[in-house]
């Protein structure tokens, strides 16, 4: 399997908003893994008020990768709620763009996802199976190396289930407080043994930078 990456930016408190934060040095230290893939939730590219305006397939030239050596933007979308991904891919970050889908997901989605270039890979029936999803990714692409740069539902699906190998966070010198601010893990209930154990961390390595920052990496096993 894949070597999988949580990489987020975090207030001193754990939440991933309601900060500014250093999106210079976050993605900069992203660069530390030289990814196949980053995984970014669909939660998260809606939510981003600079995100491109929806897609027109009519109107379209047909797709053309812009740099091989950039990584795969791959978004987990079962519901088919991402219809801007051209204009994603018209950013300098990604080489193409591969959306996961369910035995759920509408026709009409696949159907607008083939117009615009997009491929679709099927796991699992309602929902995405993540990790049958990274197995397809692994043999049908030959990724090595996951990064997740995602809000806290997609982070805690992937904790939860076991596919993490290591979590980086950015920790900034801020307090946000508050309840409406999003923290950095959510997604479902854990089970029993894992509400009352939460997640075992190994520290990998500590390092203090600029401006108060804190830059923690920790190993699941």
């Amino acid at each position: 399997m894949a070597h999988v990456v949580v990489h987020s930016a975090v207030s001193l408190d754990g939440r991933i908003e309601g900060f500014p934060a250093d999106i210079g040095t976050f993605y900069e230290l992203a660069a530390t893994w030289n990814a196949d893939v980053h995984l970014v939730g669909s939660e998260t590219l809606l939510a981003d008020e600079e995100a491109p305006p929806a897609d027109d397939p009519a109107s379209l030239a047909p797709f053309e990768v812009q740099d091989e050596d950039c990584p795969l933007l791959v978004v987990p979308d079962s519901r088919g709620q991402i219809r801007n991904w051209r204009g994603l891919l018209e950013s300098p970050f990604w080489s193409r763009g591969i959306a996961l889908v369910s035995a759920s997901t509408p026709d009409e989605y696949r159907t607008y996802l083939e117009r615009v270039g997009i491929e679709a890979i099927e796991a699992g029936d309602d929902r995405v199976d993540l990790s049958a999803a990274l197995t397809s990714l692994e043999s049908t692409h030959g990724i090595e190396t996951v990064l997740v740069d995602s809000g806290g539902t997609l982070s805690g699906v992937l904790l939860r289930a076991g596919l993490v190998n290591e979590v980086s966070v950015l920790v900034h010198p801020r307090l946000v407080g508050g309840e409406s601010a999003r923290p950095f893990l959510r997604g479902p209930e854990p089970g029993p043994t894992l509400a009352e154990e939460g997640v075992e961390l190994h520290r990998k390595a500590v390092e203090l930078l600029d401006d108060g920052l804190v830059w923690l990496r920790y190993d699941t096993e």
